[in-house]
C-alpha cells in the first residue's frame, strides 16, 4: 500500500511539472502588445488535461518553430497575412492550413488523442468565441514572436 501511495505522489509531482506556469490569460490581457495593420495574430492553446500531459511537442508556423504544445499553456504569434502552416508531431506530423488575413485573429487549439507508442497533438481551428472561453484560466507559455 505505502508503494502505490508513494508511486502516486511521484505521479502528480511529475505532471504538475509538465504544465504551464505563466501569468493567466486573464491576468495579462492588457499588456499584449496591439497587433500591427500589416500583420495578424495567431494564438495557439491547449486546454489542461492529464491524457498526455508529459506529450508536449514543438508547435512549427510555415517550418519555424514558433512555441511548444503544453497542457494549460498558451502563446501567440504575430504573422505576415497569406497562407500559413502550423503542424506539430510525435508518432506523426499532424498539419493545419489556414489563411490569416491582415489585422485577423485566429486561435489552433492543439488537441491530444491516441497514438499508437505515444500520443498524437493535433492543430485545430476554433471559433473565437469557443477560444476565449476555453483560454481565460489558461497560462502564458511563450514569447511573443513576429514572423
Amino acid at each position: 500500500m505505502k508503494i502505490l501511495q508513494l508511486a502516486g505522489i511521484g505521479l502528480a509531482i511529475l505532471l504538475t511539472g509538465c504544465a504551464s506556469t505563466g501569468p493567466r490569460l486573464h491576468e495579462m490581457e492588457t499588456t499584449i502588445p496591439t497587433l500591427s495593420a500589416e500583420q495578424g495574430r495567431v494564438y495557439f492553446y491547449r486546454s489542461s488535461s492529464f491524457v498526455g500531459a508529459a506529450v508536449q511537442p514543438s508547435i512549427r508556423l510555415d517550418g519555424a518553430e514558433v512555441g511548444k504544445s503544453q497542457p494549460g499553456g498558451f502563446f501567440y504569434v504575430d504573422a505576415k497575412s497569406g497562407n500559413h502552416e502550423a503542424a506539430t508531431a510525435t508518432e506523426v506530423e499532424n498539419k493545419l492550413t489556414f489563411v490569416l488575413d491582415k489585422g485577423e485573429v485566429k486561435y489552433v487549439r492543439t488537441k491530444v488523442t491516441m497514438g499508437l507508442m505515444v500520443g498524437h497533438v493535433t492543430p485545430e481551428l476554433v471559433s473565437p468565441e469557443e477560444a476565449k472561453k476555453e483560454m481565460v484560466d489558461l497560462h502564458y507559455n511563450g514569447v511573443p514572436a513576429s514572423k
